[in-house]
């Protein structure tokens, strides 16, 4: 029997894992790889957590690709990869350390400050697989110094997508530019974009994220908006289907923050209760299942909670006494909690106090 798509896809991702791995042992022999358990193992059999890989490529091949890259050599996802940053990116601050939460480009290259309202951005602006423009100068032009995103103007909040950008005004629009494969620009079409567009029929917004492929906006009514990549429910409204201009997360008021990992999101309410929803392969929604889910779930036995954020394949969140908890994957130990076990539910990062 031949092969589905989606099988020699998958084949063809781990063909080309072999490929790195061996280029990767060649060129750099002395640096450990990191296994799926935490450890460190020479043999190519443990470089990379395949059943995870193969789960994850069945929804998204490009996720699927950076997360191995990231197994067999950490940082060599930035090289295809512009970077997400989880959560909008206050205008008034510095792109913040040294490494975003994937770890898969340094934060300076994010769009950032010069200014009091307008953004300028630098690093990558291209992409080999057929988007980019993400520093918004009308060019797909790497650039290695701060160049100005063209015709923005009194800019409060910024976030980057996979290899998007998001500007939130003073007048509670938002505007967007580059790659558009799935619509994550929010302007009605999958063309990539050079230079910002307004995100359609989107006004009263006060934060902005975005990730693979999608886009989170958090209106002033304490409402959520997506729009973009839908293949895990990551937009939260009810279906799989992709959208190219916002649609509301369903059920959902009273949200005071978002945030996103790589293809589920996050809304943190007024109430302290933290919701999740989209793909949920590591225990990542938190609510102690690995079930997508396409609608917002309370993220289990979690309150009091004042932030957010999300990681490739797992969630943070500050509580209001300092501590922090964490769950979904933890191959690297990304949880805190002492160990490298999934976690289906929030467990409380070991140690750290006063956050």
């Amino acid at each position: 029997m031949g092969r589905t798509p989606r099988s020699r896809h998958i084949h063809a991702i781990l063909a080309g894992l072999i490929i790195l791995a061996l280029l990767v042992a060649f060129v750099r022999p002395n640096i450990p790889i990191a296994t799926a358990a935490g450890g460190t193992d020479s043999t190519l059999a443990s470089m990379v957590d395949r059943a995870r890989i193969r789960s994850l490529a069945a929804v998204d091949p490009q996720a699927a690709l950076a997360a191995a890259l990231e197994a067999v050599a950490p940082g060599a996802a930035a090289s295809f990869s512009a970077s997400a940053v989880s959560g909008a990116l206050p205008i008034t601050s510095g792109p913040g350390g040294k490494f975003n939460d994937t770890g898969y480009r340094p934060a300076e290259l994010y769009p950032a400050q010069a200014g009091p309202s307008n953004p300028w951005a630098w690093g990558w602006n291209g992409d080999q697989m057929g988007g980019g423009g993400q520093l918004g100068d009308g060019t797909t032009i790497q650039r290695l110094t701060p160049v100005q995103v063209s015709g923005l103007s009194g800019v409060t909040a910024l976030a980057g997508g996979a290899r998007h950008s998001l500007a939130l005004k003073s007048d509670g629009t938002v505007w967007a530019w580059g790659n558009n494969n799935a619509g994550q620009l929010g302007d009605g079409t999958t063309i990539q974009r050079l230079t910002p567009v307004q995100v359609s029929g989107l006004t009263g917004a006060s934060a902005v994220a975005g990730r693979f492929y999608y886009s989170l906006a958090l209106k002033s009514d304490g409402t959520v908006w997506a729009w973009g990549n839908n293949n895990a429910g990551q937009l939260g409204d009810g279906t799989t289907i992709q959208r190219l201009t916002p649609v509301q997360v369903s059920g959902l008021s009273g949200a005071t923050a978002v945030a996103g990992g790589d293809i589920h999101s996050l809304a943190l309410k007024s109430d302290g209760t933290v919701w999740a929803w989209g793909y949920n392969d590591a225990g990542q929604l938190g609510d102690g299942s690995t079930i997508n889910r396409l609608t917002p779930v309370q993220v289990s036995g979690l309150s009091g909670v004042t932030a957010v954020a999300g990681g490739g394949y797992h969630s943070l969140a500050l509580k209001s006494d300092g501590a922090v908890w964490a769950w979904g994957y933890n191959s690297l130990g990304q949880l805190g909690d002492g160990t490298t076990t999934q976690r289906l539910t929030p467990v409380q990062v070991s140690g750290l106090s006063g956050a």
